[in-house]
């Protein structure tokens, strides 16, 4: 038995950390894409009511990892072949803006930060569980620095979905250290402050992940 540990001091409502922990459940594969949930199953395994959870379950559904149906409760999303290229190809035009905007400002701290986690992203290219951290770091610092918040928050929402597939594109065969070579790509545009080239090097990055990440 699971049960909800929670810290004795905490601002945060109890269905958002259901949500959570639902959500890494998804993440880790606990939780099957497709799979249904059980509500009676997940109550007694945290101790909670179905209030808390089905406000969670409504959360995950808006952040695209759940999918509802009336009378018939929640699943896991099951992402299709046009879920992942819809996805991808948002995050291609706001990804590669973003790229284009902090080449544009060329501040030096950025640059150092941005550096350093391609940095380990080199050390880290035989720990694919690592790597991949390292990679949404390095694009969260990326779009921290761009600034727009509705960009962010939207990209992060999008990055949750491709995390549904993630597995698929992170054990092709040399799909790691091509990403290796794209982020190298992006480092090399970024330190010349050449915005229309780091979109551009950002652009084929993100498409070339579309590739990885199919399904078929």
């Amino acid at each position: 038995m699971t049960q909800l540990v929670r810290p004795a001091l905490t601002s945060r409502p109890l269905y958002e950390e259901v949500a959570e922990h639902l959500r890494q459940r998804i993440f880790s594969r606990q939780l099957a894409p497709g799979a249904w949930v059980d509500e009676s199953i997940i109550t007694a395994e945290l101790g909670i009511s179905r209030t808390p959870l089905r406000e969670a379950i409504k959360v995950l559904a808006t952040e695209g990892l759940m999918t509802m149906q009336p009378r018939r409760g929640a699943y896991v999303t099951d992402v299709s072949e046009q879920d992942l290229r819809e996805v991808f190809e948002l995050l291609a035009l706001l990804e590669s803006d973003a790229a284009s905007v902090v080449a544009a400002q060329n501040n030096a701290q950025t640059l150092l930060a941005l550096d350093a986690l391609h940095t380990q992203l080199l050390t880290a290219k035989d720990d694919h569980e690592a790597f991949f951290t390292l990679n949404e770091q390095f694009h969260a610092e990326l779009l921290k620095a761009a600034g727009n918040r509705w960009r962010q928050q939207t990209v992060a929402d999008l990055r949750k979905v491709m995390k549904l597939n993630r597995h698929h594109s992170l054990f092709k065969t040399g799909r790691v250290e091509e990403s290796i070579k794209e982020h190298s790509a992006i480092m090399a545009a970024l330190r010349c402050g050449d915005a229309p080239k780091t979109a551009l090097a950002m652009r084929h990055h993100m498409l070339q992940g579309l590739e990885a990440a199919s399904l078929n």
